[in-house]
C-alpha cells in the first residue's frame, strides 16, 4: 500500500535557454516548502538542469534534449540519431517515469501537448486514472496573429477540452491576457484561474561566482537569460563602455551558457581593457549578484521579468522580436504601467543612445512605485490552488466514493 504522501510531476519541454525550466523549478520549491508530505519531480529536456540546486523532495527526470532550428524543425541536441528517434524515446521516458511515480497532480508547462505531441499519451493515462491535470501558461504566450495559427494546426483547442481540469496563468489579466484572439469555449474559460506573477527568494547557496566577484562599488547587472540569443545586447552594452564610461556605472555582464563560445571568447577580450566591466559566464543562482545590482539590464524573458519585480530593481529591459514577440509584448505593457524602461532592439546601431540609458538607469523610479493589487501572488496562489487538489485527492483516499472524472468547481483566486 502506497504511503499517505503526495506527489506532483512536472513536465518542461526545455528544447533551449533557461525560462521554463528555472520557472518549473521555482514553483516545485514552492510547493515542498509549503507541504512536508510532498515530492516533486520534473521532467525536462534542458542539458544543464543537472548545473542547478534541488531542495530536498524535488528531483528530476532528464530526457534527451532537442535543438529547435532557424527553419523551424528540430534536431537531436547531443545524440547523433534521428529526430524522430529522439522524440519517441522522449515520450516512452515520459509516460513510463508518469506510470511508475504516480502522481497525485501533473503539471505541463506551457506546450499543451508537449514538443511535437510528445506529452499526449501521458495525458491520456493520466486522465483514465483520475489524476488531476493542470497546464501552466507564462503571461504571454505571442502576439495573438501568431499564436491562433499555431494552435490551431497544433489541435490544442480539443486538448484544452477533454485533458486538462485548470490552466494557472502565471501573470495578471491587466497586464495581458496570453489566450486573447483564440477563440474558447466557456468550459475552457472557466477554467482559466489568473495567479499573479511568480515572486523570488534569494537561494540559500550562493555559487562561487558572486563571493569572488567581491563588488563593493554600485553596479548594474547585465543578464542574458540563456544566452543563447544575448549576444546582440551584450555587444550594445560593451560598445556604450567602450565609447565613453564616463558617468557610466561598473557594469557585470554574465553571458549564459548557451551564448557560441566564438561570442564569449570575443566579449571576454574586449573587456580585458575596460576597467568598469566584468564578466562571467553563468551563475545558477544569479539572484545574489540582482539584489546587490545598482539596476539591471536584460531581454526581459518571464523569470527575468519576474526576478525584476520581486528584488524591486530598476530596469532597462531590451527585448527580443524574433522567434516570438513575447518579450516585445510583455516589455511595452510594462513600460506603460511605469515598471521598467525598454530600449527597442531596433536601436541597435546607435551606441549613444545606449550610453544615455545606461547614465539614466539608476535615477529611474522602483517598480515598486507603482502599485498593482496581487502583482506577485503568483507563487501563493499556485500553493493554494495545488493544496486544493490535493486535499480532494485525500478525500477520495480516505472515500469509498469511486473517484469521478469530472472538474472540480474550484473558487478564482
Amino acid at each position: 500500500m502506497r504511503p499517505k504522501n503526495f506527489r506532483i510531476l512536472i513536465y518542461s519541454h526545455d528544447t533551449f535557454g533557461l525560462g521554463h525550466l528555472r520557472r518549473c523549478r521555482s514553483i516545485a520549491h514552492t510547493l515542498v516548502e509549503k507541504n512536508k508530505d510532498l515530492s516533486v519531480l520534473i521532467l525536462s529536456g534542458s542539458p544543464i538542469i543537472g548545473s542547478f540546486d534541488f531542495r530536498a523532495r524535488v528531483d528530476f527526470v532528464r530526457i534527451p534534449g532537442v535543438i529547435k532550428l532557424r527553419n523551424g524543425d528540430y534536431t537531436s541536441l547531443n545524440l547523433h540519431i534521428d529526430i524522430k528517434e529522439t522524440l519517441a524515446m522522449r515520450e516512452s521516458i515520459i509516460r513510463h517515469t508518469a506510470e511508475s511515480f504516480r502522481p497525485d497532480l501533473f503539471i505541463v508547462d506551457k506546450e499543451p501537448l508537449g514538443l511535437r505531441g510528445e506529452v499526449e499519451k501521458t495525458l491520456h493515462l493520466l486522465k483514465k486514472q483520475d489524476v488531476p491535470i493542470i497546464l501552466g501558461l507564462r503571461d504571454i504566450m505571442d502576439d495573438p496573429e501568431s499564436l491562433a495559427p499555431e494552435w490551431k494546426r497544433k489541435n490544442i483547442i480539443p486538448a484544452l477540452q477533454n485533458y486538462y481540469d485548470q490552466i494557472w496563468v502565471y501573470g495578471l489579466p491587466q497586464i495581458c491576457n496570453p489566450l486573447s484572439g483564440i477563440k474558447l469555449s466557456e468550459k475552457i474559460e472557466e477554467k482559466i484561474f489568473y495567479t499573479g506573477y511568480l515572486k523570488r527568494h534569494l537561494p540559500s547557496i550562493s555559487t562561487h561566482y558572486g563571493k569572488t566577484l567581491s563588488i563593493k562599488e554600485p553596479y548594474i547587472l547585465v543578464t542574458t537569460g540563456g544566452g543563447g540569443d544575448g549576444d546582440t545586447m551584450i555587444d550594445w552594452v560593451l560598445r556604450a563602455y567602450e565609447k565613453n564610461s564616463s558617468g557610466l556605472l561598473p557594469a557585470v555582464l554574465i553571458l549564459g551558457p548557451f551564448m557560441p563560445s566564438h561570442r564569449q571568447a570575443e566579449f571576454l577580450t574586449r573587456a580585458v581593457s575596460l576597467k568598469k566591466i566584468k564578466i562571467i559566464s553563468f551563475d545558477t543562482n544569479i539572484e545574489h549578484l540582482m539584489m546587490k545590482a545598482e539596476g539591471i539590464v536584460a531581454m526581459g524573458g518571464y523569470n527575468t521579468f519576474c526576478e525584476i519585480l520581486s528584488f524591486d530593481k530598476k530596469a532597462l529591459v531590451i527585448p527580443r522580436v524574433k522567434p516570438r514577440l513575447e518579450q516585445y509584448i510583455r516589455a511595452e505593457r510594462a513600460e506603460k504601467l511605469g515598471l521598467i524602461k525598454m530600449l527597442p532592439e531596433n536601436k541597435y546601431q546607435d551606441t549613444e543612445i545606449m550610453i544615455k540609458y545606461l547614465k539614466n538607469l539608476p535615477k529611474q523610479n522602483l517598480p515598486s512605485t507603482v502599485s498593482i493589487p496581487g502583482l506577485l501572488e503568483g507563487q501563493n496562489n499556485v500553493q493554494k490552488l495545488a493544496k486544493e487538489w490535493l486535499t480532494l485527492k485525500n478525500q477520495r483516499r480516505n472515500s469509498s466514493i469511486p473517484e469521478k472524472s469530472s472538474v472540480v468547481k474550484m473558487k478564482r483566486v
